[in-house]
């Protein structure tokens, strides 16, 4: 078990190759519970690389995966996710054919007496997106297919959290959403973090970034290069991070 000063989550020396290219080199980082942790870094950065190891989707060639303080083997997304690890994709892999219940409920349906238990799954859906402040959502029988960008992405991530999830990784969640639907799925992310969640956030938006991130990692090029208080960093030193691997500036006040 971890401590309340020990970190939820601790990558270590975390190193993946596909064939000659090496996407991750050696990567440490910490995420804590109760926090936003952003991750920045250009295309082929090696993002989507970390946080598909962390999804147990790759298995790392080297480097340890510390979960609660325990060193962890991650065999698969089923390994991650019984441990409280939910990644809500870009794509979000919600059916349009299916409506929000089902929907948070896909491949894992309640069963009672033999049959679907609908009552109990449609009250857990509502309470969870209610006590996500999620009140843009007129009824939770309606099909994803007649929902905004913003509500859907609500969905995806009330649906992670749904299964009990320590930590909620997002992959881009405000990419394609317009100014109120953005506004939302920050809010959301803010809430989460008041549950108590930790959440690990990958977004090419800045905006985004400084205005719900607790902390900035920056990668480059398969390497962490830095990871700050977002009271000790600003966007241009996040680009000087990105582009250079370091930044001598200081932050703009």
């Amino acid at each position: 078990m971890s401590t309340p000063d020990e970190p939820l989550l601790r990558l270590r020396g975390v190193t993946k190759t596909f064939g000659a290219v090496e996407a991750l080199a050696g990567v440490d980082l910490d995420v804590p519970g109760g926090a936003v942790t952003a991750l920045a870094g250009d295309n082929g950065a090696g993002k989507s690389t970390l946080i598909k190891c962390i999804a147990g989707i790759y298995a790392p060639d080297a480097g340890e995966i510390i979960w609660e303080g325990s060193p962890v083997r991650l065999d698969g997304p089923a390994a991650a996710a019984a441990l409280g690890i939910q990644t809500v994709y870009q794509d979000l892999a919600l059916c349009d054919n299916l409506d929000i219940v089902q929907n948070m409920f896909l491949g894992r349906e309640r069963l009672r007496r033999g049959q679907l238990d609908d009552l109990s799954m449609e009250q857990a859906a509502t309470d969870t997106l209610r006590d996500l402040a999620v009140t843009t959502v007129r009824s939770v029988r309606q099909h994803v297919a007649s929902l905004s960008g913003g509500q859907r992405q609500s969905v995806a991530i009330a649906k992670a959290v749904l299964w009990e999830s320590k930590l909620v990784i997002m992959d881009e969640p405000t990419a394609a959403l317009g100014v109120a639907q953005t506004r939302m799925v920050l809010d959301l992310v803010r809430t989460l973090v008041d549950r108590g969640h930790a959440v690990l956030l990958i977004s090419h938006n800045m905006t985004d970034v400084f205005q719900v991130a607790d902390r900035v990692a920056v990668m480059r090029q398969g390497r962490m290069v830095d990871v700050r208080p977002i009271g000790e960093i600003d966007q241009r030193i996040v680009v000087d991070l990105m582009t250079t691997g370091q930044s001598d500036r200081e932050v703009a006040r």
